[in-house]
């Protein structure tokens, strides 16, 4: 992946989450060797949210035009970059990998993560009056001020639900939302971090942020 990102030009950041794999060390022998590869080591595993946030956190200080996240288990294809990086030099303020937009696909799932996938994009979508098709999906590009607008620092979710959670933000705070079409392939080796306390914790959470948006208190303010 670090190579196929590469070879577009662009900068990488590879956060390594206190993984005991050995992926630490293999990222720092990349960063070796290229310049354009740097690493952000974390101590200790505290989900998603928590590790893009740092990441942000860090590339935020630095003058950067845009700021892309991705999977690195070739999910997302880095093929993809350019278009979200256009998306963003167009005027967006953040573009979304949409699996859900016309020309979007998912060709490798079965048909029941299709229903989870679907369902709970439906299911945030709904209570919490999202207009973005694909609210979970991990694949951005970020306008370096739209971050400064979503602050992923003070996120309440550190699992997945992180990725809802942002879109929450970036919409209550009226920031562009470009959805550009991607094909989501399956990892061919490896496993899913997604647990059954990530899923709680997400669906928790959007069902809070939709009882609180019921009743007129949804809208995101930095604290």
């Amino acid at each position: 992946m670090v190579e196929a990102v590469r070879a577009h030009g662009y900068r990488i950041l590879i956060v390594d989450d206190g993984s005991p794999d050995g992926t630490g060390d293999l990222a720092d022998q990349i960063a070796a060797d290229d310049p354009g590869v740097s690493i952000l080591h974390r101590s200790e595993k505290q989900g998603l949210g928590r590790a893009y946030g740092e990441a942000f956190l860090s590339l935020g200080q630095s003058s950067l035009e845009v700021i892309c996240q991705m999977d690195a288990d070739l999910s997302h294809d880095p093929d993809d970059l350019p278009a979200l990086v256009a998306a963003i030099d167009a005027g967006a303020d953040v573009a979304i990998g949409s699996r859900y937009v016309p020309g979007g696909s998912t060709p490798d799932w079965p048909w029941i993560r299709r229903m989870i996938s679907r369902g709970g994009n439906l299911y945030a979508r709904g209570l919490l009056g999202l207009s973005t098709r694909d609210a979970t999906a991990g694949y951005r590009a970020w306008a370096p001020t739209a971050l400064g607008v979503v602050d992923p620092l003070t996120a309440q979710a550190s699992g997945y639900g992180f990725q809802v959670e942002m879109v929450r933000r970036a919409e209550s705070a009226g920031l562009t939302i470009a959805e550009v079409p991607i094909t989501f392939r399956d990892r061919t080796a490896g496993q899913s971090k997604m647990g059954m306390s990530i899923v709680v914790e997400a669906m928790l959470l959007v069902t809070g942020w939709g009882m609180k948006r019921a009743i007129g208190k949804l809208p995101f303010t930095r604290p």
